[in-house]
């Protein structure tokens, strides 16, 4: 076991949980604390928890360490994900290798903004109605240029109730039904 420096019983409160934190997030391990406070282990831990300390595993301050700029390129790539494709802090984590909370502190170091729930609903919602907006003007040109909703329902997978519905909704007129099977002879049979 290393021996600890000794610090005077007063210089040990000079060292707040505050600034202990800071040292942390700059990318200090509870170690390197311990040394440069002369406080114990719990100590230090407790200090930090008390500050509020989100606590990293240690391949987070490895990887941290490694390459500074690359954990900012993440960071910029996760706010993109998030602020132009509606991620979740879920699917963040996903595409990181990190936590929720991780993706979420990458997110605000880049100085992104955490939605709420139903932001991000409301946000999915929007590019959803868009995206079919775009298949309904596609069908209504295909449609136009004389395809029957029969196909363009095979075509896309869709039922042809579904094809009607987006087709009504790109405001397309709709040609005359026509009768389908044996032509009906009108005239009277004697």
């Amino acid at each position: 076991m290393k021996p600890r420096p000794r610090v005077p019983a007063d210089a040990s409160k000079a060292v707040t949980p505050q600034s202990l934190r800071q040292q942390y997030e700059a990318g200090a391990t509870v170690d390197e604390l311990v040394t440069a406070s002369g406080l114990s282990y719990g100590t230090v831990l407790n200090r930090l928890h008390d500050a509020g300390t989100v606590m990293r595993t240690s391949w987070q301050t490895r990887r941290m360490r490694q390459n500074p700029q690359a954990r900012q390129r993440l960071a910029a790539h996760l706010r993109t994900l998030y602020e132009q494709h509606g991620a979740t802090l879920t699917e963040l984590a996903t595409a990181a290798g990190e936590t929720r909370r991780g993706a979420r502190r990458l997110l605000i170091e880049a100085g992104g903004t955490v939605r709420t729930t139903q932001q991000t609903q409301r946000m999915r919602s929007a590019a959803q109605a868009a995206e079919r907006y775009k298949v309904a003007l596609s069908l209504r040109a295909r449609y136009e240029a004389g395809a029957t909703v029969p196909e363009l329902a095979r075509e896309h997978s869709y039922s042809v109730a579904t094809v009607y519905r987006l087709l009504h909704q790109a405001g397309t007129r709709m040609r005359p039904q026509h009768a389908h099977g044996p032509a009906h002879d009108t005239r009277k049979q004697p």
